[in-house]
């Protein structure tokens, strides 16, 4: 027993760990998909990633853009030796706006989707110059004249601040010898890769060595969450198979998700069945209708019948006596009165309507004497009758009576419906029917709340799951009765 508890206990913290592992490779692979919508963020914010991440992305700074910066940066110094005025200045001020025509008109930010960023530099620009042009606003900006009106020390501020930091995102991603972009993130995940493969094998030999029938395929297929951990595409599909681990390790609970899923799915899966049943059942009727199985099965003698019997037992016929029998055992016995009252009434009825009568009812005591009447014939019509029904069912020979009267009632029956235009009637009025019954219930059987009959299914499971709690007084008792 210990070693099995210390086996569980040591199969646990192995969970555990993959479990560990396989959440690390997805967090990777999460941020890998979310790097390059958020390199803006993480370049303005958090350099450091940026250097150590753009290179396993392909991704190096546009030389166009990383050229302008650098000339930008080439007039700040100059400015600060030589001054605002000076002729250097402005030989560079014209490259300036030289450079930002050129990067207006073949936009260096479209080639990795960044044409917006461009199109807010223009803006920001021509609201600043008061320009309706983007390429006058930037030729205005770069010029002796505007910097010494409005300040060089305000506008390279504003330079610096609204405009270089998205000139600076931008870049250029690299592209590979198969004619796709870069993306040596599989040097990342190959360790992991690795790993997963390495236990995918080692779980797929436990499971071929504990079922022994099943086949290597089927044994790999056991765990086929596992194998969103291998592919290379569509790496976030690896979310499934780390919420499983999650889940197996005890780390987290996703109980009430596998209930919502199970019965989202049952309930799916229960209005599709509950009509493709209901509708070939009636399918199946209606073909046997037309064919005419059904009336030749009802007007066929029953010896004849191609009908497996399991009992030698009429079912239909046992069932009608054992209700015939208890119907006047026990049924009108206990409703004898109500069937006084009903003929004491009717008999007071037919006697109002006689014209001499109502005379009579003028004379002292008829009217009591006519109460009394009455009670007397109903009690004794029902005494009568009750004791015939009770004789017929008892006497032998009533009883080879009524079959007799059954069986002449089926035979002449028969021989009337076997007449070609009742068979089709009624064929016809079956078939209609059935009919009626696929359009106006099958489909508001379909409708029906089927996630409220699942969570009633397993209130009953779980109520017939829980242990019956049963009085420990009681055990002596039924040991004395043993």
């Amino acid at each position: 027993m210990s070693s099995i508890k210390s086996r569980k206990h040591h199969n646990l913290w192995f969970e555990k760990l993959m479990a560990i592992t396989a959440t690390v490779n997805l967090g990777l692979v999460l941020f890998d998909l979310s790097y390059l919508p958020w390199r803006d963020f993480y370049f303005r914010k958090v350099p450091q990633i940026t250097q150590i991440y753009d290179p396993i992305k392909g991704i190096e700074p546009h030389r166009d853009t990383k050229s302008y910066l650098q000339t930008v940066a080439a007039l700040e110094e100059l400015v600060s030796q030589a001054g605002l005025k000076s002729p250097q200045v402005k030989i560079k001020l014209e490259e300036i706006g030289r450079l930002s025509t050129e990067m207006i008109e073949t936009n260096p930010f479209a080639g990795v989707g960044k044409s917006g960023s461009l199109e807010k530099i223009k803006n920001r620009m021509r609201e600043h110059t008061g320009q309706k042009s983007a390429k006058n606003a930037f030729v205005t900006f770069w010029s002796q004249e505007y910097l010494s009106k409005r300040g060089w020390i305000q506008e390279i501020n504003f330079f610096n601040q609204k405009i270089r930091p998205a000139i600076a995102t931008n870049y250029y991603r690299k592209v590979g010898e198969n004619g796709e972009l870069l993306d040596n993130f599989w040097l990342i995940d190959l360790p992991f890769v690795v790993i997963f493969g390495l236990e995918l094998l080692g779980r797929t030999f436990y499971i071929k060595r504990q079922n022994r029938h099943l086949s290597w395929l089927e044994a790999i297929l056991w765990r086929w969450y596992d194998l969103f951990l291998l592919i290379p595409v569509w790496r976030w599909l690896r979310i499934l198979p780390v919420m499983v681990r999650l889940d197996q390790a005890q780390l987290i609970s996703l109980h009430l998700i596998r209930k919502q899923m199970h019965q989202g799915i049952v309930a799916n899966f229960a209005e599709e069945i509950t009509e493709i049943v209901v509708v070939r059942v009636i399918n199946q009727m209606q073909g046997s209708i037309q064919r005419g199985d059904i009336t030749r099965w009802l007007l066929q003698p029953e010896k004849e019948r191609n009908y497996i019997d399991i009992n030698n037992i009429n079912e239909v016929e046992a069932i009608a006596g054992l209700l015939v029998k208890t119907i006047v055992n026990q049924v009108l016995p206990k409703i004898q009165p109500e069937i006084n009252a009903i003929l004491r009434h009717n008999i007071d009825t037919a006697v109002e309507q006689i014209p001499v009568y109502r005379n009579l009812l003028m004379l002292p005591g008829v009217g009591q004497a006519q109460t009394q009447l009455s009670d007397q014939l109903s009690n004794q019509i029902t005494t009568n009758l009750y004791a015939a029904l009770v004789s017929a069912i008892q006497d032998p020979v009533a009883a080879k009576l009524t079959n007799q009267l059954i069986d002449k009632f089926t035979t002449v029956l028969g021989s009337e419906i076997q007449e070609k235009h009742v068979i089709t009637e009624i064929q016809t009025l079956l078939n209609d029917f059935l009919e009626e019954v696929k359009i106006n219930y099958v489909q508001r059987l379909s409708q029906e709340d089927i996630e409220q009959i699942i969570e009633q299914t397993r209130q009953m499971r779980s109520q017939a799951s829980v242990p019956t709690i049963v009085n420990r007084s009681t055990f002596p008792k039924i040991q004395d009765r043993r």
